[in-house]
């Protein structure tokens, strides 16, 4: 029996395949206006807890391009929340889908309902890690930089979701992760990467500077005056190298977490980042699709 293909985290899946996704990312966005119809026939369901545009619109718009169909629905839909079991929503949606991606809050309730789907199951966003937005984030530095092995990532702001997920990404691709966070919110462990407290030593020679919203959906009200020597300024850019790009996974909260001019400037790739969540997003299904006979050529 073929094994099912989870995209749950990074740390799930061999490096060597991870590596392939992303090559293959770069290899279907060279085929964007001219797309392999490599998921005729099959369908991809999408639940949402919260609301979405990026995630959305690059599964939906990769499924289509590529041929595939999609159907949206909400946690309520789903009764993810109501009184039917995870088993049971789980099992009868492996019966009329040939994958499902999630953006949930509970990553324990993602790994339950992967547990129990005969489909393959994605973490388009939970509360603990974002993988699919890093994949994105490592196709967008390699078209800028070049490889990213040995660059150095300088990371601002709360260490959240996607801070996580690039402190996995590093030991993958091996290159330094600088996070700069206040000290009541580090990690209980460091597990490999630099916590600090000291912004101008955390961007001195960055080649990549990322921040992220303070403020995420739920945590509306959450005061965020620690945050604000985090903020990501044209005095912190000028500590990177020359060249070096500013990144976030956005919504933005311009004058937050990154001013406008650091926006507006050259070195931002915010949009080159958000596009190439339809790129990585393509890879990414179409390794978890194999089974069904996909093949990235």
């Amino acid at each position: 029996m073929t094994q099912i293909r989870h995209f749950l985290d990074l740390n799930d899946i061999p490096v060597d395949t991870l590596k392939q996704i992303l090559a293959n990312a770069h290899r279907l966005k060279k085929e964007k206006f001219h797309p392999p119809q490599l998921f005729s026939g099959l369908s991809l369901a999408m639940v949402f807890d919260k609301r979405s545009t990026r995630t959305r619109m690059s599964f939906e718009v990769a499924m289509k391009q590529l041929g595939g169909h999609v159907i949206v629905m909400t946690a309520d839909d789903m009764h993810l929340t109501g009184a039917e079991s995870l088993e049971d929503t789980s099992k009868v949606l492996s019966r009329f889908v040939d994958a499902a991606m999630f953006r949930i809050s509970s990553h324990e309730k993602l790994l339950e309902i992967a547990k129990y789907s005969t489909i393959p199951v994605i973490n388009g966003l939970t509360d603990h890690s974002h993988p699919c937005q890093i994949m994105a984030d490592l196709v967008t530095i390699e078209e800028k930089l070049g490889s990213i092995q040995c660059k150095k990532i300088a990371w601002f702001g709360d260490y959240n979701n996607v801070a996580r997920t690039i402190a996995q990404a590093s030991k993958i691709w091996d290159f330094e992760l600088v996070a700069a966070v206040p000290e009541e919110l580090a990690p209980a462990s460091s597990d490999g990467i630099i916590i600090t407290q000291d912004v101008a030593a955390a961007a001195k020679d960055a080649d990549v500077i990322v921040t992220d919203t303070w403020v995420s959906m739920g945590q509306e009200g959450k005061d965020i005056k620690k945050f604000l020597p985090f903020q990501v300024n044209s005095a912190l850019m000028a500590k990177a190298k020359p060249g070096a790009i500013f990144m976030h996974c956005m919504p933005i909260h311009r004058g937050e977490e990154v001013t406008d001019e650091v926006l507006a400037s050259p070195a931002s790739v915010i949009y080159d980042e958000a596009e190439n969540r339809l790129h990585a997003q393509k890879a990414i299904l179409a390794w978890c699709l194999e089974g069904a006979g996909v093949e990235v050529a």
